[in-house]
């Protein structure tokens, strides 16, 4: 399926990747990047849904994991945390970024029992630290987290980083490597640029 939903993401340009430098993207923390991802196009989409739900069973079964509940983070992981949820006939939650300011202050809306086993649901990972804070709250209300599973991942060492630090599993059905080389495989992009793509993923 990650060939299928990187092309796919390419397809209704949630994703997309410039090689001229000076066309660069330049994200929130002012890194100039070569890549913009967008993955909150995709609820547009039944048949890009469809094929990202697939892509989490596939990650479900291929490593085993035992789910109680489906928890989505907010907001962009709360669509698709839903659309599994559906599909897997399973109780879903979701993690605000904040506990709430009025009313009885959650930070997790839904039902969720202590010992639970929890599958956390992000649509991007960048350096993780949003699915990491989403699954600490789950865990210190007394989850079991199984994994973290994403759309998409940059591959950036220090999500591997911060993922190990914390002891918390993930996995994403597509990723910024798996877009290059299928960029490459169809001839938009040269292998020096492929190459040049490689060394600024490294390179953060």
């Amino acid at each position: 399926m990650n060939k299928q939903v990187a092309k796919q993401l390419l397809q209704i340009e949630a994703v997309q990747i410039r090689t001229n430098h000076d066309e660069y993207f330049t994200w929130t923390s002012g890194i100039k990047s070569p890549i913009y991802c967008d993955n909150r196009l995709t609820i547009s989409y039944p048949e890009v849904r469809e094929n990202i739900v697939k892509g989490f069973l596939q990650l479900i079964k291929e490593s085993k994991l035992e789910v109680d509940v489906i928890a989505g983070c907010a907001t962009a992981g709360i669509p698709h945390a839903a659309f599994l949820a559906e599909a897997l006939n399973l109780p879903m939650v979701y993690v605000r970024s904040d506990k709430k300011a009025h009313g009885k202050g959650n930070q997790i809306e839904g039902v969720l029992h202590k010992g639970q086993k929890v599958l956390v649901i992000e649509d991007l990972i960048s350096t993780g630290g949003s699915a990491i804070k989403v699954a600490k709250v789950l865990e210190d209300e007394g989850a079991i987290i199984s994994s973290v599973l994403a759309i998409f991942t940059y591959n950036l060492a220090k999500a591997d980083e911060n993922f190990k630090e914390e002891n918390f599993a993930y996995q994403t059905i597509t990723s910024f490597d798996d877009i290059v080389q299928l960029l490459t495989d169809q001839g938009e992009i040269s292998p020096s640029q492929r190459k040049e793509l490689l060394h600024w993923r490294k390179g953060l």
